[in-house]
């Protein structure tokens, strides 16, 4: 049997004008994101589409998504095969295309940098970006490429006393 696991996201819009939608330039994109007993997230579209630039639009929340989710199955796969990371950052990018049917992603490219603690640990650091992507629950889910280009390194310490 497999394990199933729920979530709940409240989505609350908050731009109404006064006029609803009475016409596509009567009202607001923004909205709310609430789950339970964490800081609220306001949300908008994306400025293409009216979007408030102030506030994050879902296709940010995608994309940050992908890249967390690799983030944090990457620290549990190093932890697991005795690579010490460090420090790892990310930008990732992703591009949309708009269509006749609306639009979908058509790709997002990883860009993970990451330090580990000794030079031995950079090509098995290197590799694990792959298991990865294949264990990631978000990069699974999608019907488009999701690729990493990953740059490793060497955490420089120096000695005290210099």
């Amino acid at each position: 049997m497999n394990k199933q696991h729920h979530y709940k996201a409240a989505i609350t819009w908050t731009g109404n004008r006064g006029e609803g939608t009475s016409n596509y330039h009567a009202y607001d994109r923004t909205h709310t994101l609430n789950v339970h007993y964490k800081p609220e997230i306001p949300l908008s579209s994306d400025p293409s589409f009216r979007g408030d630039t102030s506030r994050y639009n879902p296709e940010e929340l995608f994309l940050a998504s992908l890249s967390s989710c690799h983030m944090l199955w990457y620290l549990h796969l190093c932890a697991d095969n005795g690579i010490v990371v460090t420090a790892y950052t990310d930008m990732a990018t992703g591009t949309m295309e708009e269509n006749e049917q609306g639009g979908r992603f058509i790709e997002v490219m990883l860009h993970p940098h990451v330090t580990v603690t000794h030079s031995s640990m950079i090509t098995k650091a290197s590799e694990l970006h792959q298991q990865a992507h294949e264990k990631c629950f978000i990069a699974s889910s999608c019907n488009f490429p999701v690729r990493h280009h990953p740059v490793s390194k060497v955490e420089l310490r120096t000695l005290s006393g210099e």
